[in-house]
């Protein structure tokens, strides 16, 4: 079944052509910014805009470290019915609040522009280059409803009543499954009990999405974010248990959950995959691991699965000059690993190796359809710092930050003003082990898990707590002998740009 009809492609080519048409004298590229819930989009793209913008510290970004980079400045995006992203108000959160901004709730979109120098003789001669970079970002929930469009209602409802029925789904699935129990799919259709259905099937999704589950594989993903949307037809059905075989009857309450189910991907899904997803020229698809791995090897299972479904809407490899014109194709993909710096650097190695074990199926049908991926363990904001601390004679590494308000380690809050150091263990050296164990991956470090206040306090509390990884606040921002405040500290944001757009700069 194909992801968008023929009838779309052609509007989807239309697009294309009024793309490269608007680029003829300033070249754009889109970039498509994706990921699941809580893998730091928005963090991500404030990051790389403020040190674009800022002049950042980007040793591994050629254009920025040789100084080819003129200028950086934002413009009004190009789709005029698209949300603005709101950089300012992310910046403010970031560094006057020194808090995390919200998450991702809908598309939006921002253009930033880049004079640059050419690194090669003859195009420096004919002047200055500019090019736009156009980034797109969506809500991860929304990732998870493309696999939908090459599946019908009957194949989802299998799908999800024999997740809903694994081991570490059932407890969450019970009030669900409860209400489903005995229930006649050929019975006539009843707007009541497809409320209550649609109700206690998005508890069941809220339930396998918390922290302590970390469950990824979780469309539609509209219920779980249903915006302007909310109450609507299309957002008002759920699986129901079919017997192989069996036939729709018409009026029924099967007849009505399928035609409800082709209207949510009708109203939702193919109009954001041919209008967006579809449109994109590079890809960067952030990957929040350390949650999964805390959260176990279920958990990690799940997150491959989600992964290895959502990549399979990609449209990766390259065109010719000619086909470009009518088509886009993704030719190169970053996974990125965030949040690195709840790791001592001595882990990002392992959980980059990880993380291309997780996406492994994908980058091999990326490669073969000629995309270049690369793979990274990434802080696009660095909230902590590295350091040594002692205990009982041993020298360990430890991170240290400040953790938010309100965050709990071992029964002790903190107030989100004191420096506390943390030994966070070491990943597995095989990245294959996690995928085995049968327990959580704390059981895979090397280490347990130790709190400590910062050195200079000369206390510190019990050890032994095992893994929990502490959300840290955004970083004080260092200001020069100027007084000028300088970007935002980062891991590996500027090896993610020279990979994504470098090759467009020289």
């Amino acid at each position: 079944m194909p992801l968008i009809p023929t009838l779309d492609e052609a509007r989807l080519a239309l697009l294309n052509i009024a793309d490269r048409a608007t680029g003829l004298v300033t070249p754009s590229l889109r970039l498509g910014v994706t990921g699941l819930s809580r893998a730091g989009k928005t963090v991500f793209i404030t990051a790389l805009v403020h040190n674009l913008i800022k002049g950042g510290r980007l040793p591994l970004f050629e254009a920025a470290a040789s100084g080819r980079i003129a200028r950086a400045y934002l413009e009004p995006q190009p789709d005029d019915a698209v949300p603005r992203f709101d950089y300012e108000a992310h910046v403010r959160k970031l560094v006057e609040e020194r808090l995390w901004p919200s998450s991702t709730r809908r598309v939006s979109e921002l253009r930033v522009t880049l004079e640059f120098e050419s690194a090669t003789f003859l195009n420096r001669t004919l002047g200055r280059g500019r090019i736009h970079l156009d980034i797109v970002d969506y809500p991860g929930e929304w990732l998870l409803d493309l696999p939908l469009l090459a599946k019908d209602y009957a194949t989802w409802s299998a799908e999800t009543l024999a997740r809903a029925r694994e081991p570490a789904r059932a407890a969450l699935a019970a009030s669900w499954l409860a209400t489903l129990a005995g229930l006649d799919p050929t019975g006539p259709e009843d707007e009541g009990l497809a409320r209550d259905l649609a109700e206690a099937f998005t508890g069941y999704l809220r339930a396998a999405r918390a922290d302590e589950h970390a469950l990824s594989t979780l469309p539609p993903g509209r219920f779980l974010m249903p915006g302007d949307l909310e109450g609507s037809p299309a957002l008002t059905f759920a699986p129901l248990d079919l017997a192989p075989g069996t036939v729709t009857v018409p009026k029924s309450l099967r007849a009505m959950m399928e035609r409800r189910f082709e209207a949510y991907k009708d109203v939702v899904v193919r109009p954001f995959f041919r209008d967006h997803f579809a449109r994109l020229d590079r890809q960067i698809v952030l990957v929040d691991a350390l949650q999964a791995l805390n959260a176990g090897p279920r958990a990690v299972a799940d997150l491959e699965l989600a992964l290895t479904e959502i990549l399979q809407c990609f449209r990766p490899g390259r065109l010719s000059w000619l086909g470009s014109i009518l088509s886009r194709r993704i030719d190169r993909i970053v996974f990125a690993a965030t949040k690195a710096d709840h790791l001592h650097r001595d882990s990002h190695d392992r959980l980059e190796a990880i993380l291309r074990r997780l996406v492994g199926r994908a980058i091999e049908r990326a490669s073969f359809a000629g995309a270049e991926v690369d793979v990274i363990a990434m802080a696009a904001v660095r909230a902590t710092r590295e350091a040594s601390v002692s205990d009982r004679g041993e020298t360990l590494p430890a991170i240290l930050g400040v953790p938010l308000p309100g965050e709990r380690l071992g029964g002790e809050a903190f107030d989100g003003e004191a420096e506390i150091a943390i030994f966070p263990g070491d990943l597995p050296d095989d990245p294959e082990s996690v995928f085995e164990r049968p327990d959580s991956i704390s059981e895979a470090l090397e280490s347990e898990s130790e709190l400590q206040q910062a050195p200079h306090s000369g206390s510190q509390t019990d050890p032994g707590l095992g893994l929990e990884f502490v959300r840290f606040r955004p970083p004080r921002l260092e200001r020069t002998a100027e007084g000028l405040t300088l970007s935002l500290p980062h891991i590996r944001l500027d090896r993610a740009l020279q990979f994504l757009i470098g090759d467009r700069l020289t």
